[in-house]
């Protein structure tokens, strides 16, 4: 019997991924297709492993759900990227990998091996080449103010922590966020097809075979437990193929419209449901059975489980009032395949959530507190760093404290900003905030203890007028003194009108050489891989923008030229 930490059987099992299948022979088992690797989700991760597996001269078969792209495509199209890329040459940007990893290895710590790290960073810009000798653009369009995306028309920016004074101390500043490159009006949704379709088109060029609406149900499996092939759930191609994919897309875009707090968030998701309902029955109905043969491994990356709510509420109940980010394939399945199989799991309770100041600049000169009314963090922080300080350690509530001057500002600044992050501001400054002429009035809007905040704002007015250093180490130049009326907001996880967007970062442990999946005993499984969010990987501490892409493509890749030095999985007879 398999060693397992979760297994089908148990009431936690939440989903339905199925037992692996053990089949004696596989030369003798009545395979339908076979290839060298076979890869269950085309993400970024795995387009990047096939694409990989393609230039080792290996045969690759990749099935998907929908038609591939995941969260990659859906997602702002930023590569997280340094060390001398091509692009930072361009810009004139210096960096170096050494400097690369210094910033980095305080943002991850020891979620992986400090020679993975530097691993990481030393072909972090032979990896920027790779993408665009596979057909991804990138531009050297520099915009050097910090910020949480760039404006239109520029295409390299600080996308982290760099240009924060305390990360300062131990590593130069330099832009590492390559946003994928696109002609035309800016579009800020789907952008990172900039980076998936151009990969995706050359792995298809490169021979790639694709399986779409395609779910893979089980691993097929030896006595031993090696993994040596998959069962899947295929709906033929044809007309009831192109309207399962219709009802999907319809269903999807309906439910992913607006957030889950919003007005109106529910409806849709009813309406969204009944198309879904509708795409299940085809499923049910119409889909076929079928085996495909690993001769070589069988590589599991379908993404994280942010959109099993019911995986979130088990693993990061901290972060179940936020809102899911990627795809509503997000189910966790490639986890629990390796679950399955007796894989182990590390880091589930990580996600990633993302509490966004800047643009405008203004909020971000302003003050956070918790509901103590203290100040927590440096407000200029990636929204990553600010939602995590404020979920891990303060309850999952936040309050934004900003004057008339600041909010005048913010209200001046948000006219430049990109229309994803215009809207959000102006739903912030005229749905959310609270007028009050003073702070005892103003602490009363959400029950806060006055004396606590009129104690920090004269901490933080202090700094402004340079009587003393900014607690948290806010650059003086961003401290700004606060005096009445003041502004309040709420933008806790559970805020109606400021919804937390949020990402799981953990997943199965693997071999950080090879990308092998490792069981219970820390022991490789035989012929089975993972990659991207379905795996423990770069980002599976704390994210920052384009490092989950980045760690997608290194993991993938990393797959693929690992696959060339083994023997095949299976030995013919």
């Amino acid at each position: 019997m398999l060693e397992t930490e979760i297994n089908p059987n148990d009431e936690l099992w939440l989903s339905d991924v199925e037992a692996p299948q053990i089949i004696t022979d596989p030369n003798l088992f009545a395979w339908d297709d076979e290839a060298d690797l076979v890869i269950a989700g085309l993400g970024g991760a795995g387009i990047a492993a096939a694409n990989e597996a393609l230039d080792q001269d290996l045969t690759v078969i990749g099935v998907d759900k929908t038609s591939g792209g995941g969260a990659t495509a859906k997602s702002g199209g930023v590569f997280y990227a340094g060390g001398g890329t091509p692009i930072q040459l361009a810009a004139g940007v210096k960096d170096s990998p050494e400097n690369m990893f210094n910033y980095l290895i305080q943002e991850t710590g020891d979620i992986v091996k400090e020679s993975t790290l530097r691993k990481f960073c030393n072909t972090s810009a032979e990896n920027t080449q790779w993408l665009m000798d596979n057909g991804v653009q990138f531009d050297p369009s520099y915009y050097k103010v910090k910020t949480s995306y760039p404006g239109a028309g520029y295409f390299l920016y600080h996308s982290d922590n760099s240009m924060v004074p305390s990360y300062m101390e131990n590593a130069e500043p330099a832009p590492r966020g390559h946003r994928g490159f696109e002609e035309g009006p800016f579009r800020p949704i789907g952008v990172g097809g900039t980076i998936y379709y151009p990969l995706k088109k050359s792995a298809i060029k490169k021979g790639l075979k694709i399986f779409s609406q395609t779910e893979a149900r089980s691993l097929v499996i030896t006595a031993e437990g090696r993994v040596v092939g998959m069962k899947v759930l295929m709906l033929p191609s044809g007309k009831l193929a192109q309207k399962h994919k219709s009802l999907t897309s319809r269903g999807e875009m309906l439910q992913m419209l607006l957030p889950p707090s919003y007005p109106g968030s529910n409806l849709l998701q009813i309406i969204g449901g009944l198309f879904i309902k509708r795409a299940r029955k085809i499923e049910q109905n119409h889909r076929e059975v079928k085996y495909i043969k690993a001769k070589m491994g069988v590589c599991l990356s379908t993404g994280g489980f942010i959109f099993n709510r019911s995986m979130v509420k088990e693993y990061a109940p901290k972060y179940y009032n936020g809102m899911p980010l990627g795809t509503p394939n997000d189910q966790g399945s490639g986890i629990r395949l390796g679950q399955s199989v007796g894989g182990k799991t590390d880091h589930m309770e990580r996600v990633t959530a993302w509490r966004f100041l800047n643009p405008p600049l203004a909020f971000a000169q302003g003050i956070v507190v918790n509901s103590e009314g203290r100040r927590f963090c440096n407000e200029m922080v990636y929204g990553a760093t600010l939602g995590d300080a404020m979920c891990e350690d303060n309850g999952g509530k936040a309050y934004l404290i900003i004057d008339e001057r600041l909010l005048y500002d913010a209200k001046e600044q948000s006219k430049e900003a990109l229309p994803f992050q215009r809207d959000m501001a102006r739903m912030l400054m005229y749905f959310n905030a609270r007028k009050r002429s003073n702070l005892i009035d103003l602490a009363k809007v959400y029950n806060l203890p006055a004396d606590a905040i009129a104690e920090e704002i004269e901490k933080y007015n202090k700094a402004a007028r340079s009587q003393s250093s900014c607690e948290f180490g806010k650059a003086p130049s961003d401290v700004k003194e606060l005096n009445g009326p003041f502004h309040i907001m709420d933008i806790s996880i559970d805020s109606k009108l400021a919804p937390l967007t949020t990402l799981t970062l953990g997943g199965l442990v693997v071999n950080e050489e090879t990308g092998e999946v490792l069981n219970q005993n820390n022991q490789e499984i035989k012929g089975l891989y993972a990659a991207g969010r379905t795996a423990v990987g770069i980002c599976s501490n704390i994210y920052v923008s384009g490092l989950s892409i980045a760690d997608c493509i290194f993991s993938g890749r990393r797959l693929g030229q690992s696959l060339k030095k083994r023997e095949p999985n299976i030995k013919e007879i």
